[in-house]
């Protein structure tokens, strides 16, 4: 997988511009479900690792997604309180993951593998594309 990341990395429409709206008003956090490796060289090529303030692999935790556990440990290395929190996310797992940390959780849909209507209706918006997302619809 590193390999062809570095031939190719691939990265959503739009994923850059929204990183760099959103590091601008909050300080970002990343829960992975991604090995720590993959993590660290996305963060790298992409350009993004200075937006990151903590980055959290499931690896490193308890539980992986759906549990909370991956939010949880973001959110402490960040200093906030869970319930202070917002997540931007795009499957089932990790929109229940959210979800149950207490975080706000802002759901992009993966037009490849949509959650279904149950883990969409834990979502406190739900959102077409990453051009939507801004400061405004994630404060709500």
């Amino acid at each position: 997988m590193a390999e062809r990341y570095r031939s190719q990395l691939p990265l959503l429409a739009g994923a850059v511009e929204a990183v760099e709206r959103i590091a601008a008003r909050w300080p970002l956090g990343v829960a992975s479900s991604s090995n720590r490796v993959l993590i660290d060289l996305v963060l790298e090529l992409s350009g993004l690792a200075p937006s990151f303030r903590a980055t959290v692999s499931s690896e490193e935790v308890a539980r992986g997604k759906p549990a909370p556990d991956v939010y949880l440990e973001a959110a402490g290395r960040l200093g906030v309180e869970p319930t202070h929190a917002a997540a931007v996310e795009d499957s089932s797992a990790g929109i229940r993951s959210a979800s149950a940390a207490g975080l706000r959780v802002v759901a992009i849909p993966n037009r490849s593998f949509p959650p279904g209507d149950e883990p969409l209706a834990l979502a406190d918006v739900v959102l077409e594309s990453l051009a939507e997302l801004t400061p405004e619809r994630i404060a709500g």
